[in-house]
């Protein structure tokens, strides 16, 4: 039985890719997927030829049985892989009764198509030239399939607007993803990079990997934010924690040079812009309400920093209640356009996803919201900093422990701390101070617990916060300092 290389064709009822154009209709409808039917019977017989090198090579480039347009292609592709990733030999008549035994031998196309795919290579030079071809072929259906699916889609479910935009985006991202491929490096190019770790290590220095904070303590912990990781800060109300995410956002965009996006669900473009301007300037706004008049240095400092801040590439969006597909429509945008490195969130409770599923389930909803900004940190290869609340937990603690945070207070706790790299729970120490004195001797204080670290050591950051500039900075340890309960 012969192999049938004839293309299938869309029926009738497929929709047409340019429904618009009359005269076009149909061709289109009769108009066969995109393929390479030659380049796949060569690919196939060198590695029939020789296993180990063309099998080998075809899966460093990330080849799959879905690239092949033919099924029989794609299943023999299969069967060869399997047969080189247990050791076996490859060779005809065993390749053929092992195809019988597990009833395949028909799908292929017979013996006749297997010695015909054998001998249609004479040699395999032009290996990786089909191989890519043969790709290119599988990336053009696959952008197809998601146009149609989304044309389809978008006539059934019109009120899904922005979901839908998202999955669509995600999809032919996701097409541009699975066609790269990461190749191997030889050793020699990170002996470099490890000795100079070590020369590092010994003398001392703190080596920032990812975009530094700016809090030494903590880069020294974290080694930086990293492209992929997403921090999660928490804190009860009033502790500050815009204020922490905002100076983390100055340092990474204003003093590093990296451009950076904010979304603030909570506070205007007008009010986040305001603090960043006033704390970089080490000017407390309160004053200006008590008749206090700036003299000429203040206001050199408030011109110098809005200039700094005003050349820089922050770009702020105020949308209150944003949907977690819209914010990812957009960081989308701005990667495409600003190649922005870092994403600061505020905050994550008062995200929203607009799937069906979450209507009904709080849990489920902030779930999609955690699992969102992971993926959207992993897909745009940068780091983002997302606030959230704790519930009441700390404040029931009693001594020692009154006030210190717990991973376990985080609101709809469970996916956050599966999806966060890193957690940092945020508190004053004055705050939650019982006497006049302990108030007086803790004033100022506060501390970042970094609860967890996939890729480093937790442990305490000692800050000092200065209410009235709205500011946090490196404040070193003390004996009364504490660590995590």
């Amino acid at each position: 039985m012969a192999v049938d290389t004839k293309p299938a064709r869309p029926t009738a009822d497929s929709p047409s890719l340019h429904a618009s154009d009359p005269a076009s209709m149909g061709q289109d409808v009769m108009r066969a997927m995109p393929h390479a039917l030659g380049p796949e019977k060569s690919i196939l017989s060198s590695m029939l030829k020789d296993p180990e090198q063309w099998i080998g090579m075809s899966l460093e480039e990330g080849l799959t049985r879905e690239h092949f347009y033919l099924p029989g292609h794609g299943l023999l592709f299969e069967t060869l892989r399997d047969l080189n990733a247990k050791g076996q030999e490859i060779e005809l008549v065993s390749l053929v009764q092992l195809l019988h035994d597990r009833g395949n031998l028909d799908s292929v196309g017979g013996p006749a198509a297997i010695t015909d795919i054998f001998t249609y290579a004479p040699n395999a030079a032009h290996f990786s030239n089909h191989l890519s071809l043969v790709k290119d072929k599988f990336v053009l259906r696959s952008i197809i399939r998601t146009c149609t699916e989304a044309v389809s889609e978008a006539f059934e479910n019109p009120e899904e607007t922005v979901s839908l935009l998202d999955r669509v985006e995600t999809s032919v991202l996701g097409i541009r993803q699975g066609n790269e491929t990461t190749r191997g490096f030889h050793i020699k190019q990170s002996v470099g990079e490890v000795i100079s770790h070590f020369e590092a290590l010994l003398s001392g220095d703190v080596e920032v990997q990812g975009a530094p904070t700016g809090y030494s303590d903590l880069d020294r912990m974290c080694k930086g934010l990293k492209p992929g990781e997403m921090f999660v800060v928490a804190a009860r109300p009033s502790m500050g924690k815009t204020s922490f995410m905002m100076n983390v956002a100055e340092h990474i965009c204003v003093d590093q040079g990296v451009p950076s996006m904010v979304f603030s669900c909570e506070m205007t473009a007008f009010q986040i812009v305001q603090r960043l301007v006033f704390s970089r300037a080490r000017f407390a706004m309160a004053q200006m309400g008590k008749g206090f008049k700036p003299k000429k240095e203040d206001l050199l400092r408030i011109k110098r920093a809005a200039e700094e801040i005003a050349s820089s590439k922050l770009f702020v969006d105020d949308t209150p209640g944003i949907l977690i597909d819209t914010l990812r429509a957009k960081a989308r945008r701005r990667k495409r356009e600003d190649n922005i490195g870092f994403i600061a969130i505020d905050y994550l409770q008062l995200l929203k996803s607009g799937s069906k599923q979450a209507q009904n389930s709080r849990e489920r909803e902030i779930g999609e919201i955690s699992a969102g900004i992971k993926g959207l940190a992993k897909e745009l290869e940068l780091p983002i900093l997302v606030l959230a609340q704790l519930n009441r937990g700390p404040e029931g603690r009693t001594g020692k422990s009154l006030g210190v945070p717990r991973m376990s207070d985080l609101r709809e706790s469970g996916t956050i701390e599966q999806d966060a790299d890193m957690i940092g729970l945020l508190y004053r120490t004055a705050y939650y101070a019982e006497t006049e004195e302990e108030k007086e001797q803790e004033a100022g204080k506060a501390e970042l617990l970094l609860s967890k670290n996939r890729n480093g050591e937790t442990g305490h950051v000692p800050l000092t916060f200065i209410a009235e500039l709205m500011r946090f900075e490196t404040r070193a340890r003390d004996e009364h300092d504490r660590g995590v309960e």
